[in-house]
């Protein structure tokens, strides 16, 4: 065990020491042309995006958000925790008007949730009316959680008709405070979890989900993929 325990933390000092740290300030982070142009488009639209974190977390880890266009709007405004707002001793909630679907310091974003018209309208309602609820708008905390993967599992658990499934590598989304139960963020299932260090989650959308240290180890019978740490989903056809 203690072989075991060693070989980890090399592994993990070669993955941060190897990994591209691009300087923050030049890295990409405009728009990758996911998002329909609010001044072509004037339906609402409901969005959430995925994409690796920054830096050498992109090997464990994605970061998720939310972005909203509000019917005729000529603007999108995304929902987001952003850890780093935490040691200027500001809010980690934000919520501001920007790119939606902008690049995650040099990653593509992924979209995996996408919802048009009036189902937007109502989920966009249900979200502005819902996050001043957000436990954790003071508190951030990159492992296990509460985090910006923390934030979107827990709109989508309180919001009934947002059923989305979140990436295996979206660690931080089955912190769920000091409960030990409750729904999947896809609303289609049930898990246990302790401090997000620990779990099991059984749903139809996600399939069968263990975490261990916030490493997930899975399978999804319904799209046939394993679930890895580090690789995420991963296709059996």
């Amino acid at each position: 065990m203690r072989k075991v325990a060693i070989f980890l933390l090399i592994l993990l000092g070669l993955l941060v020491f190897s990994a591209n740290d691009d300087n923050w300030k030049t890295a990409k982070r405009n728009s990758a042309g996911i998002a329909p142009n609010p001044q072509d488009y004037s339906e609402a639209v409901f969005q959430i995006y995925a994409a690796r974190a920054y830096s050498w977390k992109n090997y464990f880890a994605t970061h998720t958000w939310i972005a909203v266009k509000e019917q005729d709007a000529q603007h999108y405004s995304v929902y987001q925790v952003l850890g780093y707002y935490a040691f200027f001793d500001k809010p980690v909630l934000s919520i501001h008007d920007d790119i939606p679907d902008r690049y995650w310091f040099n990653n593509l974003p992924n979209i995996i949730y996408d919802k048009r018209g009036s189902e937007a309208a109502q989920l966009i309602k249900e979200l502005k009316d819902l996050v001043p609820y957000y436990p954790y708008q003071q508190t951030y905390f990159m492992w296990p959680g509460p985090n910006s993967n923390t934030f979107v599992a827990w709109v989508a658990r309180n919001i009934v008709n947002l059923n989305v499934e979140l990436p295996a590598t979206a660690i931080g989304k089955d912190f769920i405070g000091d409960e030990f139960f409750a729904a999947t963020p896809s609303g289609t299932g049930y898990q246990i979890s302790f401090f997000g260090v620990f779990g099991i989650l059984v749903g139809k959308a996600e399939g069968v989900e263990i975490n261990i240290a916030g490493l997930v180890f899975g399978f999804d019978p319904m799209d046939f993929q394993f679930k890895l740490p580090m690789f995420g989903e991963v296709n059996l056809l």
